[in-house]
């Protein structure tokens, strides 16, 4: 099970910490992602990790930063410099990591979905 919390309304330029906690699995053996998704949109990926490995999707470079504390089962995704077109639900999501695969991809095919969290940025 995912719990993913802390979206809200912020301006442009504004800051938001989302956090995701895990249960009911090793969170050591999972990949575990934040993505989005806004209004006709696909959903995409945004920052994905497995062990200190991260993968950074475009929207995600140089603004949002991902850490995680498998002690608390919980990873945060810190959304910096907003803009409005970051408005959407974002959601996190995990999977087994593949073994022997080193890093992490952050394709939308998940296999754990959260219930998301909607992040609005106004203009």
């Amino acid at each position: 099970q995912l719990q993913a919390s802390g979206g809200g309304l912020v301006q442009t330029g504004g800051s938001l910490r989302l956090s995701c906690t895990g249960s009911g699995f090793n969170f050591d053996d999972y990949d575990i992602g934040w993505f989005r998704q806004a209004p006709g949109k696909e959903r995409e990926g945004v920052l994905c990790i497995y062990d200190g490995h991260k993968y950074f999707g475009s929207s995600a470079r140089g603004r949002f930063t991902i850490s995680s504390d498998n002690a608390k089962r919980t990873v945060s995704l810190n959304l910096n410099n907003l803009a409005p077109e970051d408005t959407a639900v974002y959601y996190c999501a995990a999977r087994k990591h593949s073994p022997g695969w080193i890093g992490v991809s952050c394709d939308v095919r998940y296999d754990y979905w959260g219930q998301g969290t909607l992040v609005t940025v106004s203009s």
